[in-house]
């Protein structure tokens, strides 16, 4: 597993192995980066709704209204039933060197494919491929597995169809928080059911969920008490919506919860957090079990960064864009 994209970081000091995260460069980024989240913070719109006092269901409402109002559809961009489910099907300028699966967040309960519309037309523009972003059902009127289950009936007409229709045999799948939780499961589906994990060739994971035991950050134990959108009442409320009814460890069974499944054979994977994350330590997690396991993985952390970090224009944000259009040009066209 290589962090911040470089070769090792375990370094030597003295007569000690020092393990680190992150590199000086990065280090040396913090007070800029914890200067634009305090500049930016307010255009989260989402705040604590438990501790507003709202019903389980008033808080769903709010989550979505909220995700609503940072949507931008295009109007070029193509709407298809792929597999029986609504997607969103935005193509290069010139010859499609890959097809990039992607889920978005919302954490199971809200969003939509529109709402990344516009980095889904810059990523197919920068790298010629076509993005397939898929509408899934929500929770809580749509419980697991119904989620997954759609974006395995995407990932299996894809994969029926990549050649004949797209000529290009290459596919990535990947998304955002909820939408990172969905490439990983739907991943791990694509090796156990369709036996066809090989012909994908990345999964590009961006702060996602993998524990839905509620891992220590999601509980509130975060190494940095920085501003977050996330909480830990955020936590309860999404899992209780999609997973009702079951207890944290039985939420940890392998086929719902990514970070306690078995992850050989799984394709390399550029796995991104931030340290003020809910989420940290569901990617940490997973990165290093899956490393373990012999999974090729990237792991970029972002100190001081929060769920949702690209939005912060930062030094660190910055050098996290660079590292991730590097590992998608390594593997859209390798």
């Amino acid at each position: 597993m290589t962090t911040d994209c470089a070769p090792a970081r375990i370094e030597k000091r003295g007569d000690v192995d020092s393990f680190r995260l992150w590199s000086d460069e990065v280090e040396a980024m913090r007070p800029e980066a914890r200067a634009a989240i305090e500049a930016g913070r307010g255009a989260f719109p989402i705040g604590d709704m438990a501790a507003a006092g709202l019903t389980r269901d008033e808080q769903v409402a709010q989550q979505r209204a909220s995700l609503a109002r940072m949507t931008f559809p295009l109007p070029d961009t193509e709407e298809r039933d792929l597999g029986g489910v609504r997607c969103r099907v935005t193509r290069p300028d010139g010859p499609v060197h890959s097809v990039y699966l992607h889920f978005h967040g919302g954490g199971m309960i809200a969003g939509s494919p529109e709402l990344m519309d516009i980095p889904n037309r810059e990523l197919a523009r920068e790298f010629g491929v076509l993005v397939i972003s898929a509408d899934y059902r929500k929770a809580p009127e749509h419980p697991w597995p119904a989620g997954p289950d759609d974006g395995v009936a995407v990932a299996r007409w894809l994969l029926g169809q990549v050649e004949s229709e797209f000529e290009c045999e290459r596919v990535l799948i990947g998304g955002e928080s909820a939408g990172a939780y969905m490439a990983a499961i739907v991943a791990l589906r694509v090796r156990d059911e369709l036996d066809a994990i090989t012909r994908v060739v990345g999964l590009n994971l961006t702060f996602g969920i993998y524990d839905w035991g509620r891992s220590p950050s999601q509980r509130g134990l975060r190494p940095h008490d920085g501003f977050d959108v996330l909480s830990p009442n955020a936590s309860t409320l999404v899992a209780d919506c999609f997973l009702p009814g079951m207890t944290d460890d039985e939420r940890r069974a392998p086929a719902i919860s990514p970070a306690f499944a078995d992850l050989r054979g799984l394709p390399p994977s550029f796995v991104s957090v931030g340290t003020c994350d809910h989420l940290l330590d569901d990617s940490l997690l997973f990165a290093s079990r899956a490393s373990a396991a012999g999974v090729d993985i990237e792991l970029f952390v972002a100190p001081e960064m929060p769920h949702g970090f690209q939005i912060f224009d930062c030094g660190i944000t910055k050098l996290w864009a660079q590292r991730q259009s590097e590992w998608f040009r390594a593997h859209v066209s390798s």
